[in-house]
């Protein structure tokens, strides 16, 4: 026992001591995660607001004026400039100068006052998706609210020149937004990105690790020790674990301080979910090194599985936008798991109760994929 516990720590020990001899690798583990967490955080928002828009006013009258003003007042749309004729606003928008633009017709401010029906053009470029759905929605709630004050200002002065109250039904919206009122992006982001980082460290790392000792012939020196295999893949497991918890803790300080990602759930929670996500990121790079030879294939092979495991995991797009023969592959992604379940925990304060479901699939794809990985490791090292 103890010469298995002496080894063990000798093989930590070793590959703690390979890893930082250069001490560029301490920045590439710890300090460029970090950097990419912050990069990232400011650099993928999804948050749309100043939408270039273009201008046409064909009625110039006080009404439309003000109408122009409350269109642009709340942040949504910035004016770039006006055009004469509808025809030179479409004309904005095919140069990509303007990706709204907003059309008021002659007489518009003299219906307005009569009481009859006006219209109102926007024109929206759909090239960039995400953009032309925020646009089309605030112009929808902005129009729609404009006319219901419309109304009711027009039932007012009915009221005031019959003398009576009118029995018309009125409908009031409130809605409310749980847990990120103000829709930050990068509340829905950060935790994401904890996941993904962690994925690429532990599992590029692991792989390349063991390729390397297979590569350079260290390997087998390391066998005519009395370590056994399994002590040998723990003692190089270990360390990318720790590092891995290092670079979780200050992913999570860094989401507080900087973007402002709330820490509602018990702090123990991330790091236990943390510890069994890496089990699965550390048996995949374990499994990836079993079928590489060199250093190279380990890279190439890690990648291979990370993009594919970035893009189904429900990151930065969700999942139930996705074709519908393309979702039940996700379920197969643990990496879509620990991403509900930091969001879970960050955000939304959930406990064990609610997410032990998300656990125990981490727990079942980790012990299972660790322990192919450090099957195929035997046989290979047979």
């Amino acid at each position: 026992m103890g010469t298995g516990l002496s080894g063990l720590m000798a093989v930590m020990r070793k590959e703690l001591r390979q890893t930082f001899r250069d001490r560029r690798m301490v920045a590439i583990l710890i300090m460029a995660p970090l950097i990419q967490t912050v990069v990232l955080g400011y650099a993928v928002d999804l948050d749309v607001d100043a939408v270039p828009t273009v201008v046409c006013d064909r009625d110039q009258s006080p009404a439309s004026r003000a109408l122009v003003q409350e269109y642009l007042a709340g942040g949504t749309f910035r004016l770039v400039g006006r055009a004469a004729e509808p025809a030179d606003a479409e004309r904005w928008l095919d140069r990509g100068d303007a990706a709204v633009a907003l059309i008021l017709e002659r007489g518009l401010g003299e219906r307005l006052r009569a009481g009859q029906a006006a219209s109102v053009q926007v024109f929206i470029d759909g090239s960039d998706s995400n953009r032309a759905l925020v646009a089309m929605s605030a112009s929808t709630q902005f129009f729609v609210g404009r006319a219901a004050r419309l109304s009711q200002e027009r039932l007012s002065w009915l009221e005031r020149l019959q003398g009576r109250s009118l029995a018309v039904p009125r409908l009031t919206l409130e809605p409310r937004i749980m847990y990120n009122p103000r829709l930050s992006s990068p509340r829905y982001m950060v935790p994401g990105v904890a996941a993904f980082l962690l994925l690429l460290v532990t599992t590029l790392l692991t792989a390349m690790g063991i390729a390397r000792e297979r590569e350079l012939g260290t390997l087998e020196q390391i066998l005519v020790t009395p370590l056994s295999p399994m002590a040998l893949l723990t003692g190089k497991c270990l360390p990318f674990a720790f590092l891995g918890l290092i670079d979780v803790a200050g992913l999570v300080a860094i989401g507080a301080l900087l973007f402002d990602v709330p820490m509602r759930g018990p702090l123990w929670l991330v790091f236990a979910g943390t510890l069994v996500y890496l089990l699965t990121t550390l048996g995949i790079g374990i499994l990836i090194s079993t079928v590489s030879r060199t250093q190279q294939q380990a890279m190439l092979g890690a990648l291979f599985f990370m993009l594919p495991a970035l893009l189904l995991s429900g990151f930065a797009t969700p999942i139930g936008n996705m074709p519908g023969w393309l979702q039940p592959i996700t379920y197969l992604n643990p990496m879509r798991y620990f991403v509900e379940f930091m969001r879970g925990c960050l955000i939304r304060g959930s406990g064990l109760a609610e997410l032990w479901p998300k656990l125990l699939v981490l727990l079942v794809f980790g012990l299972s994929v660790l322990g192919l990985g450090a099957l195929r490791f035997r046989k290979r090292l047979a």
